[in-house]
C-alpha cells in the first residue's frame, strides 16, 4: 500500500496453504517446482491477475494474496478459489495437491521440514540460526491475514485502539488446529498457543502478542520497533533484518505501506471460510471505530496483559469459553458473563446488515456448527488413527477444491 488510503477504503487479504503428496500425505517442499511450473522459470513471486502467489519461510507453504489493495471483499472468495484449482492442476502431475487448515494433523516437524532454499534465503538462514526454524511454530502454522489501511496518526489511533480490543475474540471465530502428530493437542487453536513462544529467545519480537497501548507512529517506534532493534542487533551482524518483518505480535503496524496486519486468524477449510470471517472482523471493527459500541477512550485504557488474560483462554477453549470480565464486554453492549461463540452472534447481528448476503450462510455455518477446529474434532471422534485423521483431512482438502464449508 505505498499509496495512501483511508480507513477501509481498501483492504489486503494473505491465505497460507500448505502442500502435501497424494500418495504418503507428507508434506510435499516443491513450491518452487510449481512457481517454476507456473512462470516457465524460478521465481519467488507471481503476479496471476487480482490474485499474486509467492512462496514462504518453508519449502512447502504457498501464500496467496490480493494483488494490491482492493475494494471489493464481495468478489475476492472466487478469485481466490480460482486460483486454488489452477494451482491443484499444475500440483497432479507432481503427485500433490493443496491442503488447507492451520496445521498439518500428522506433521513431524523435525524430520519433515524444508526452509525455502532461493530468494531470502539469507534472512531464512538467520532466522534459522537464531529461532530453529523446524518447530510446528515456525513450519505448521498457516494463517490468514488481513491488511488494513490507516491514513496518518489519527487513523492509525482509531485503527490500532479497535483491533486491539478484537483481538482476543478472533481464535473463538476462526480456530482449525486441533491435532498434531496424530493427536488432540488441547488447544483448539494450537497455531496460536505456539505464535506466543516461537520466538522465546528475544521476546521483544512477539511480545505479549497483544500490542503494546501505542496510538502514534512516533510511540510505536519508541515503544516497539526500538525495543526489536536493540535485542537483534547482536545476533544481526549483517544488517539484514528489517524491523516491519521482525515484528511478530498478533497485528502489527506496516507504516512502510500504511496499514496494519492482522495475524490471528488461522486458515480455514475453503476462501469461502476465509473471506467470510475477514468480512465479519471487518465490520466489527467498524463498529467500534466509528463509536457505534464503546468510545475511543474507552478502548484504548486496555493494557496488553488484561486482554492477553482474555485471549490465552479462547486460544484453548475458542468459541466454548465463557468471557467473564463484564469491563471487556461493556464495550460490546454484553451486560453478564457469555460464552465467546454467542458474543461472536450477538456483533454478527449488530454487523449483518452491513455484511453482504454471499457471506451469510458461512458466517452462519460457522456460528451454528462451531469453529473449523471444533468440526474437525467431532469428525475425527475417538478415532485418532493415522488412516482416520488422513480421511477427515481429505475432506477437507475436497472442501477446498470445491469451495464449500466443512460440515462433520
Amino acid at each position: 500500500m505505498s499509496k495512501k488510503y483511508h480507513l477501509f477504503e481498501v483492504y489486503g487479504i494473505e491465505l497460507e496453504y500448505m502442500l502435501i503428496n497424494n500418495k504418503n500425505f507428507k508434506v510435499a517442499p516443491i513450491v518452487d517446482k510449481l512457481l517454476t511450473k507456473k512462470a516457465g522459470k524460478l521465481t519467488s513471486d507471481i503476479d496471476n491477475g487480482d490474485i499474486a502467489w509467492s512462496n514462504e519461510l518453508v519449502a512447502h507453504v504457498i501464500e496467496l494474496k490480493t494483488n494490491g489493495p482492493t475494494n471489493n471483499l464481495d468478489d475476492l472468495s472466487e478469485s481466490f478459489h480460482k486460483n486454488v484449482l489452477e494451482i491443484n492442476t499444475l500440483l497432479k502431475p507432481l503427485e500433490s495437491y493443496l491442503l488447507p487448515t492451520a496445521a498439518h494433523p500428522l506433521l513431524y516437524p523435525l524430520k519433515d521440514t524444508e526452509l525455502w532454499k532461493h530468494s531470502y534465503s539469507e534472512v531464512y538462514e538467520l532466522y534459522n540460526r537464531i529461532f530453529d526454524c523446524h518447530g510446528h511454530g515456525w513450519s505448521n502454522v498457516q494463517s490468514t491475514h488481513i491488511n488494513l489501511p490507516f491514513f496518518d496518526d489519527k487513523e492509525f489511533e482509531k485503527l490500532h485502539a479497535a483491533i486491539r480490543i478484537m483481538l482476543p475474540l478472533i481464535p473463538g471465530l476462526c480456530a482449525s488446529s486441533p491435532i498434531l502428530e496424530g493427536k488432540n493437542t488441547g488447544f483448539k487453536d494450537t497455531r496460536l498457543e505456539y505464535y506466543k513462544t516461537n520466538q522465546k529467545e528475544i521476546p521483544e519480537l512477539t511480545g505479549l502478542v497483544i500490542p503494546e497501548r501505542v496510538f502514534s507512529k512516533v510511540d510505536y517506534y519508541a515503544t516497539i520497533f526500538e525495543p526489536i532493534k536493540r535485542a537483534i542487533r547482536p545476533h544481526d551482524s549483517k544488517k539484514i533484518l528489517d524491523h516491519h518483518f521482525l515484528n511478530s505480535r498478533g497485528a502489527i503496524a506496516r507504516f512502510d505501506r500504511n496499514a496494519i496486519e492482522i495475524r490471528l486468524v488461522d486458515i480455514q477449510e475453503c476462501p469461502k471460510a476465509d473471506i467470510a470471517i475477514c468480512v465479519l472482523i471487518i465490520e466489527v471493527l467498524k463498529l467500534l471505530v466509528y463509536k457505534k459500541l464503546a468510545p475511543i477512550q474507552q478502548q484504548k485504557k486496555w493494557l496488553k496483559q488484561e486482554l492477553f488474560d482474555i485471549l490465552n483462554p479462547i486460544i484453548k477453549d475458542a468459541e466454548n469459553y465463557t468471557i467473564s470480565n463484564l469491563d471487556y464486554l461493556n464495550m460490546f453492549q454484553i451486560k453478564e458473563t457469555i460464552l465467546v461463540n454467542n458474543l461472536w452472534k450477538h456483533l454478527y447481528n449488530l454487523a449483518k446488515e452491513n455484511i453482504h448476503e454471499s457471506h451469510h450462510e458461512a458466517i452462519e455455518i460457522i456460528l451454528n456448527e462451531g469453529t473449523l477446529a471444533t468440526r474437525i474434532l467431532k469428525s475425527v471422534g475417538d478415532n485418532y488413527s493415522e488412516s482416520n485423521i488422513k480421511k477427515v483431512y481429505s475432506k477437507l482438502a475436497n472442501c477446498l477444491q470445491e469451495n464449500t464449508l466443512f460440515l462433520p
